[in-house]
């Protein structure tokens, strides 16, 4: 309202449009209010009137759509519906839903106070600021007309005898006619916002944006993994063939080259090349393991296992693979658990355990050290476990002080075939 254009925009017409609907939708629902109230206590003598009364509480949801369709005139923000989705189909499930849910009283409260008192606000201002505007602009047609041209009168108070009266009177209601369409707009907003904070759930558009930014995390994280898989192959199949290649051309070299100073630098550059192929090699293994994107996760645990300084038994039963950013979250966790057992433990020997089982994906690494462990004290899980906590799993530490540790981490996933899990 407060931009130059606004009275010559559509906003002005499209907030009288909203008024004016809202006055006979209004009328609407009372005479439909008035209606039922008057056949259900006709009826409530034979009690056939009582399961009309059930029906009538539900009366407030189409009154409540229609309104969340009015509201397009002059909200850009849609306003949908919140109601439950009935546990059950059929008749039965769908209004014992509907009884219970507070969306369905504040619906039928909203449909009462706009039969009882909002339509005839809305009448009131649609009469003063635009009505009586009009009437007055329309003074030179209504003396040119009704009072063949020797008088009209105005808002039915005051008689103009005179053509510049009458036109002076058309000019005055041509200003009012744009002070009011300021009144329009404000009224018409107020009106607005006055149904959404009625008809529309508050829990509910929290639980639908909780939803959307969980969605959105789990996003995230899925983008993150893909961006570690992209990686891991770069490194792969770019810079790790390059390394190879040096590494052999220097064998090759230091292979031929007479003994003396060259062939020592060349054995000193043969040895150097190795050492950082094997760093890079590690480097990719860490960033995301060629084993778990091929094998899967029970693969790439027996793979960590195997790495383990301290023995670690395994026991991890998958008849198929989980969504993939579960299956590297699962595995990141495993190999934290294992690199802790082995720094900070002091076991002879771990196990790794887990298994699929009511929908659920769960690990257990377990090892006979001397306890004491602290996720909060830098171990290293702490941002495992919010990187759980993103795909809605959980993870639990135990570990009394003389032993033994207990890691174990649970997921909600569904386990899909191999060839699935790569489509």
């Amino acid at each position: 309202m407060s931009r130059p254009g606004f009275l010559l925009s559509a906003w002005p017409w499209r907030s009288a449009a909203y008024l004016l609907t809202g006055v006979m939708t209004g009328a609407a629902v009372l005479v439909g209010i008035v209606t039922v109230a008057a056949v259900c206590g006709a009826l409530a003598i034979v009690l056939v009137g009582l399961p009309l009364l059930v029906l009538a509480a539900l009366g407030g949801i189409p009154v409540a759509e229609v309104e969340r369709r009015r509201l397009r005139l002059i909200d850009r923000d849609p306003v949908p519906g919140r109601h439950q989705v009935p546990a059950a189909p059929g008749p039965w499930a769908w209004l014992t839903t509907r009884l219970r849910e507070q969306a369905t009283w504040r619906e039928l409260g909203y449909a009462l106070l706009f039969a009882v008192l909002l339509w005839p606000v809305d009448a009131l201002v649609i009469t003063v600021a635009l009505i009586f505007p009009l009437s007055m602009v329309a003074t030179p047609l209504l003396m040119a007309t009704v009072g063949d041209g020797r008088e009209a009168k105005v808002l039915k108070q005051w008689t103009v005898t005179t053509w510049p009266t009458a036109f002076g009177v058309a000019v005055l209601g041509l200003l009012l006619m744009a002070l009011c369409a300021y009144v329009l707009g404000a009224a018409a907003g107020a009106r607005a916002e006055l149904a959404r904070l009625l008809i529309v759930s508050r829990e509910g558009e929290l639980g639908a944006e909780v939803v959307e930014l969980a969605r959105s995390r789990v996003r995230l994280v899925e983008a993150f993994e893909a961006e570690r898989r992209r990686i891991e192959r770069d490194l792969h199949d770019g810079a790790q063939v390059r390394l190879v290649a040096l590494t052999m051309t220097l064998g090759l070299a230091r292979l031929d080259a007479p003994p003396g100073p060259l062939a020592d630098q060349l054995t000193k550059a043969h040895e150097e090349a190795g050492m950082a192929l094997a760093e890079l090699r590690e480097l990719i293994h860490g960033i995301h393991p060629k084993v778990l994107t091929d094998y899967g996760l029970q693969a790439a645990v027996a793979d960590a296992a195997d790495r383990c300084v301290v023995p670690v038994d395994v026991d991890l039963q998958l008849p198929g693979r989980p969504a993939r950013a579960v299956e590297s979250a699962a595995y990141f966790v495993v190999c934290e658990a294992l690199a802790n057992v082995a720094r900070h433990s002091g076991a002879d020997r771990a196990r790794v355990s887990g298994g699929h089982r009511d929908g659920r994906l769960f690990l257990e690494v377990r090892d006979d050290g001397c306890g004491g462990a602290d996720a909060s004290a830098g171990s290293g899980l702490t941002g495992l476990a919010d990187r759980v906590s993103v795909l809605d799993g959980r993870l639990a530490l135990t570990s009394p002080p003389g032993g033994p540790t207990l890691l174990r981490v649970e997921f909600p996933c569904q386990l899909t075939k191999s060839a699935d899990h790569f489509a």
